[in-house]
């Protein structure tokens, strides 16, 4: 439906009672598989600089604003100061079952006025990529940002090279809505960004796949998942397109 203003100019839908999203608190987010803890570098640097470590080699720093570090020193130094701020707001990613620090994730350019977030800084161990845990972290941030503190849109991004994140973007349901065209220099390299989001008014049909993605029953003894994310949220979105 076209709405319209008082001179007959086609305007957006009206949101008089938007009264903005709520800060992010320095709180745990706590899930099935991991837990999210504002990053503390008394308290994680030592597991995160360990997992990272176990790296064969440097490649996972290479789209990264940052790193690699050296030494745990500089590491920990690395993440007192990013302790002390509030945008961007990073997480520890804790493993349930060991308690361990294995990555890290933030919330960015927070603009709780407009109801606009970003989740970034994706920085993930060998012990976390390409497990349940990977996904539901983010998952945590989407319905944290977009259910409890009210914010209106989600946003993913990544230098256009990076092929895993932007893969990764997709298979969370986010909509890639497009390319800009020398937005950084980064390392010494000219950066592209591609742009995805997810809107509040997506996230119903992800919601209930992602908790059907996350039921323990959709995962057999080796871990493995029995049913794909990106098919789950096909069917959902079929679903609610439909009815």
């Amino acid at each position: 439906m076209t709405h319209y203003n008082q001179y007959q100019q086609p305007v957006g839908e009206p949101l008089e009672s938007w009264q903005g999203a709520e800060l992010p608190a320095k709180q745990p987010l706590i899930g099935k598989y991991c837990r999210l803890e504002p990053i503390d570098a008394g308290k994680h640097s030592e597991d995160l600089y360990r997992a990272f470590s176990e790296a064969e080699d440097a490649r996972d720093w290479t789209y990264l604003l940052t790193g690699p570090f050296e030494r745990q020193g500089d590491y920990q130094a690395y993440l007192a100061h990013l302790q002390t701020l509030n945008d961007p707001l990073h997480y520890a990613i804790i493993d349930l079952t060991t308690q361990r620090a294995i990555g890290s994730i933030a919330l960015m350019r927070i603009d709780a006025l407009q109801g606009v977030i970003e989740i970034g800084h994706v920085t993930y161990s060998s012990k976390l990529k390409r497990t349940r845990l990977s996904t539901e972290a983010i998952i945590l941030l989407l319905h944290y940002t977009l259910e409890d503190l009210g914010y209106r849109r989600v946003e993913w991004k990544c230098n256009a090279l990076n092929q895993p994140s932007r893969a990764a973007a997709l298979r969370l349901g986010f909509t890639y809505e497009g390319l800009f065209r020398q937005a950084m220099v980064v390392r010494g390299h000219n950066r592209d960004t591609a742009w995805f989001s997810i809107i509040d008014h997506d996230y119903p049909a992800l919601q209930a796949a992602y908790q059907q993605w996350l039921a323990p029953d959709n995962f057999d003894l080796q871990g493995q998942q029995r049913h794909k994310l990106s098919i789950l949220i096909e069917q959902q979105r079929a679903t609610t397109t439909s009815l």
